[in-house]
């Protein structure tokens, strides 16, 4: 890995770092995550606390808060989807993978939240354990 992954939003107005390896990536199939791609499902990695940085635009970060879960941050102004943050803290825990600029070297290890899959995207048969609710950890 080089000395920190680089990913952006659509638009480029907001860019960041990851000084570490992310520790996981999963696939979720939840029906927030269905609303938000507009796809069947999405690929997010999980960092460690303190790893991302905000190099440029956090003023353009928008979040949604849709329950006691992660926040789900966003550019306000291109709409790109890139991270999952602590309600609480702020701290940024998950990365979406489209938002990296190269291969973060993790490929996902599950597929969580599969009860709720979309009737019309099939879910590929990758030999990934499937989670009907949340992968563990």
């Amino acid at each position: 890995m080089p000395d920190s992954l680089t990913g952006s939003c659509g638009c480029g107005a907001i860019r960041f770092a990851v000084t570490e390896r992310p520790l996981r990536a999963v696939y979720c199939h939840c029906t927030r995550c269905q609303k938000r791609t507009g796809t069947g499902f999405q690929g997010s990695a999980q960092v460690a606390a303190g790893t991302v940085a905000i190099l440029a635009g956090a003023e353009h970060l928008r979040d949604w808060t849709p329950g006691p879960t992660l926040a789900k941050s966003f550019c306000g102004l291109c709409g790109a989807h890139l991270f999952g943050r602590d309600q609480s803290t702020g701290e940024i825990r998950a990365v979406r993978m489209s938002a990296f600029d190269c291969d973060p070297g993790v490929r996902p290890d599950a597929r969580m939240f599969v009860a709720y899959a979309a009737a019309w995207e099939p879910i590929p048969q990758d030999g990934l354990p499937r989670f009907d609710e949340r992968a563990p950890n």
